[in-house]
């Protein structure tokens, strides 16, 4: 039809104010592509979405200047997918961003020194948030340029081994306004700098000590902070009791001169303190009543005399003895406690017995999370008493319970509709048990590897009704085939992740129903052999935010899949084609992925040194690469040299070729192991 004389075309959205837009923007999908697809649109949505975004993660160091000119607003950047950041890179950021900078993960780069440091620490006065993790070459000149960030409130410092007490000093000094701080296996800080952040940084919410080499002498400092709340002093070996008596000892000063509160400490996680015993967490509890979450993992064994040192807790609702040695008096006696405790984790205590475990649950009924992970002593009794007395569970972790048999799965899908996360590893569930699972519709969890009893039959179940799946993992299910995936695949569309390998008799048709999981973002598919590059192919095209895939075992995948993959699936970064039919053209393809960091290329028959050498120089941002030791001889020196000078590790493996097990084989020598 004719356009009339005189009639304008308008650009609806041209009457929609920026902020609206802005709203909009903010319920896009999480996909990064939705967004770029809307600056595309237009001129004005280029510009309005460039004005819109205030966080950024770029995938690469050399694009810096170009991305912080398009995003001038910018609040967050996560470097995290940039291995090499160099000083000039940290200069370029402080110069762009200046004040409007306010946090920068740093967490996996490396490259960089005080010097880059200091001029980030300055010209960006509005930081209030540093990552620092793994900077295992920073030192105390490092230490001190963080110290100009006045306003800093936030600073991660793990596995920066070369920092010491003098380092930790500039900061306590230069910080005053921090109020969370990790200094985990920061092995050169002691007492001292432990004390200097105590007494200089007042406003201490969140200290992580982890596996410092401190002792009782920096704890009356902490017991000075008016505020803090979350204390974790994992695998502190000089605290001991007496350390503990001390702390009953400042206790009994907390109030405070100015504001006359108590000190409240709400989580303390003291696990793997070998030298702390009831002793020790007697003097602790006595004073420290406002405490809500408490680890003791993998320390003292947990009897009659450590629960009774703990029973005046009457605030805390979690409790962790994971690695522990239990016995039923113990487990009898945090059974009569008056807290109402809403997590328990007994992960790998050994033990744990039907008699304990029912002593355990007569008084806490409103637990929430429970984690009986390797206890393979109990039996239906546990399952029923749990069942009939936690029906409000909503995290249940039981894997290799080897003595519950199947109907105690039953139980759990008849009492606990409340589950939303479910391990049930290497258990024997069947088929029935997985029906009445199935009546669980909040499932959003669901772990049955090594289950050898399950069928597509039961499967089918749980898509039928579970439709807010987002992980299943289904390592060594034996029994099922696509029937099972298909049934998944269409009752539960927003699945993120899903493990299929070593079920056999999977084939493409799997994953041609899968391609149908938009969301799918992690697919593990190793050892099955029926798998073609035509299901690989599928997967790539309609499951666009595929972040990780293991296709290792896969022997009938070969370059045809990988093409399709280098195409469509832009936000890979971690994939696994060891044992394939992948050769040099497969490999070079993905090259095109500006996201890949994670390559794992073992015994690819295919494989040409020449073409090895090539796909690692063309994947320009990868970060990590196992490899077949063979191939360290074959390659030119100066070619290693090059890759981890741009931020890439290395990984040799020597492994011969192994021949595949049958699932009840190997579950059988498994057994043999343990």
């Amino acid at each position: 039809m004719k356009r009339q004389k005189g009639v304008v075309d308008e650009n609806f959205f041209d009457f929609l104010t920026e902020e609206l837009v802005f709203t909009i923007l903010d319920f896009l999908d999480p996909n990064p592509l939705d967004k770029k697809s809307f600056s595309l649109t237009c001129r004005s949505f280029y510009e309005m979405e460039s004005r819109h975004r205030k966080a950024l993660k770029p995938l690469r160091a050399e694009h810096l200047t170009t991305v912080l000119k398009r995003y001038p607003h910018l609040d967050h950047l996560d470097l995290s997918l940039c291995p090499r950041i160099t000083d000039n890179s940290l200069t370029i950021i402080s110069v762009l961003c200046k004040s409007t900078l306010r946090s920068i993960d740093l967490s996996q780069s490396r490259f960089f020194s005080h010097v880059g440091l200091w001029n980030l620490a300055t010209n960006c006065s509005g930081l209030v948030e540093i990552d620092l993790s793994n900077a295992t070459e920073l030192r105390d000149a490092g230490a001190a340029a963080i110290a100009n960030a006045k306003n800093l409130e936030r600073l991660w410092l793990g596995r920066c081994k070369m920092i010491t007490d003098m380092g930790i000093g500039c900061i306590a000094v230069g910080c005053k306004k921090l109020r969370s701080i990790s200094l985990k296996w920061c092995l050169g800080v002691g007492d001292l700098g432990v004390g200097l952040i105590a007494v200089k940084c007042k406003q201490i919410r969140h200290l992580d000590l982890s596996y410092l080499q401190i002792t009782n002498r920096c704890l009356p400092c902490i017991l000075q902070l008016q505020y803090i709340e979350d204390l974790i002093l994992v695998g502190c070996f000089g605290i001991d009791d007496n350390s503990l008596v001390a702390l009953k000892q400042g206790c009994k000063s907390l109030k405070m001169p100015l504001t006359g509160q108590k000190l409240k400490i709400l989580k303390l996680d003291m696990s793997s303190c070998q030298n702390v015993s009831h002793v020790g967490l007697s003097s602790l509890a006595s004073d420290a009543k406002s405490l809500q979450q408490l680890a003791l993992a993998y320390g003292s064994p947990v009897t009659r005399a450590l629960a009774d040192s703990l029973q005046n807790l009457s605030m805390l609702q979690s409790i962790k003895l994971d690695g522990c040695s239990v016995t039923y008096a113990g487990l009898k006696s945090i059974g009569n406690w008056c807290a109402s405790l809403r997590e328990v984790s007994l992960s790998k205590c050994s033990g744990v017995t039907d008699e304990g475990l029912s002593s355990l649950f007569m008084k806490h009924r409103d637990l929430r999370k429970l984690d009986i992970t390797c206890c393979r002593k109990i039996t239906l009794v546990s399952i029923a008493y749990i069942t009939k007395s936690c029906s409000a569970l909503t995290s249940l972790k039981m894997e290799s319970c080897t003595l519950v048999p199947s109907e105690a799965f039953v139980l759990i899908g008849q009492r606990c509709l409340c589950l939303e996360e479910l391990d049930l590893t290497d258990n024997e569930i069947d088929d029935e048990g997985l029906k009445s699972i199935s009546r669980c519709f909040k499932l959003t969890s669901l772990k049955l590897g090594i289950c050898l009893n399950i069928t597509d039959e039961g499967l089918g179940h749980i898509g039928m009704c579970c439709s807010k799946l987002i992980e299943l993992d289904l390592y060594r299910c034996a029994g099922i085939t696509d029937s099972g995936i298909l049934a998944i695949a269409h009752g539960c569309p927003g699945l993120e992740m899903i493990n299929v390998a070593y079920c056999k008799d999977i084939t493409d048709s799997s994953l041609i129903s899968l391609s149908k999981c938009s969301r799918l973002n992690t697919f593990e598919s190793r050892g099955c052999p029926s798998i073609t590059s035509l299901g690989l192919a599928a997967i790539a095209v309609g499951c666009k935010q595929l972040a990780k895939l293991d296709i290792k075992k896969c022997y009938n995948i070969n370059d045809a899949g990988m093409i399709p993959l280098a195409h469509f699936s832009q936000n890979l970064r971690q994939i696994n084609f060891s044992y394939s039919s992948v050769t040099d053209v497969g490999l070079l393809s993905l090259a095109s992925i500006s996201c890949l960091q994670s390559m794992t290329i073992l015994h690819l028959k295919g494989l040409t040194p020449s073409g090895l050498a090539a796909a690692l120089l063309a994947c320009g941002g990868l970060t990590k690469v196992k490899l077949q030791a063979s191939f360290k001889s074959l390659l030119p020196p100066p070619l290693f040299e090059h890759l981890e000078a741009r931020g890439c590790v290395f990984q040799w493996r020597d492994k011969v070729f192994q021949a595949e097990l049958d699932p009840i084989c190997w579950k059988l020598q498994l057994e043999d192991l343990q």
